[in-house]
Parts: C-alpha cells; structure tokens; sequence
C-alpha cells in the first residue's frame, strides 16, 4: 500500500486589528457614513417615533378610551405623510393626530369638524395627541377622498 502525503489543514490569514470591522447587526452607529453609499437602511424604513395605534401600551389606550370626548375643526391633514393638526373648540394649542387614529371612511381636510379623545406622547408626556377621532361634520363645498381614493362631492 503506498500512502501519500496528506497536505496540511488550510488555515484562513489571520487579519490584523487595524483591518476595518464591519458589524453585522442592521443598525449602523450614530456618525457614521452608511446612508450616503446607499447600503443598510433608508431612513424612511426607521420606525416613527410617535405611538400609533399599533405601538401604543394597552394602559396608555384604555386611559385615553375612558378620557373625555372633545370637539374641534381640522386645520391640515397630509394623507401622504400620514398626519396633521386639530384646533381645539376651547382655542388651545393645535393637537396631532396620525392617520392610525381616524376612523370612518373619508380623510379629513381643513375645516371638518371632528370629535376625539386625547392621549399623551412619550416619553415626557408633555403634548398631546388625538385619538378615536371621528368626523362629524364634513366641511361644506370642499371635495372629500375616502380611504380607498374616491372623490366625494365637489
């Protein structure tokens, strides 16, 4: 029987500790350069920093369910960035509110009277946001979209 030398394990170089280390992980440190060569994640895919209906604790929405309910008028709604502001009947600071919280069939534009309920925004809980907010009263001679696109009225 004739044997042949067994060639030795192939070991990969070792690399040196100056060679640049590229984590793994999907989020990138803070400075760092990744969003301008275009890899990682686009800044529209970062998940928003406001409690939407889906994200916020259930303590947090059984409070704003048992507050009372206020009227206001719509200010400005934005369908495409997903929010806008109430002015409040009594005159106080405008409210935010996301398109999460809405309900019913149209999309509000400036002047709708709405009702709604307020809920606090983290994490400080200075500011408020609307919540459970339903159109009452669609705002006269002004063209209304439902959710699925249709224009209503002219």
């Amino acid at each position: 029987m004739t044997s042949e030398p067994t060639s030795p394990a192939v070991v990969p170089p070792l690399h040196s500790p100056k060679s640049p280390v590229w984590p793994t992980f999907p989020f990138h440190r803070e400075g760092s350069r990744v969003w301008e060569r275009g890899g990682g994640i686009a800044p529209r895919d970062l998940p928003s920093p406001l409690p939407t209906k889906r994200t916020r604790t259930y303590s947090a929405t059984a409070r704003a369910s048992a507050g009372p309910v206020f009227k206001g008028v719509c200010k400005q709604f934005s369908r495409s960035q997903g929010h806008g502001f109430i002015t409040p009947e009594n005159g106080s600071e405008d409210i935010f509110v996301h398109v999460s919280d809405i309900e019913g069939e149209y999309v509000p534009v400036e002047g709708d009277e709405v009702t709604y309920k307020m809920c606090p925004i983290p994490p400080k809980n200075q500011k408020f946001q609307a919540v459970e907010v339903v159109l009452t009263q669609l705002a006269p001679h002004t063209p209304h979209e439902t959710w699925s696109g249709q224009v209503v009225g002219s």
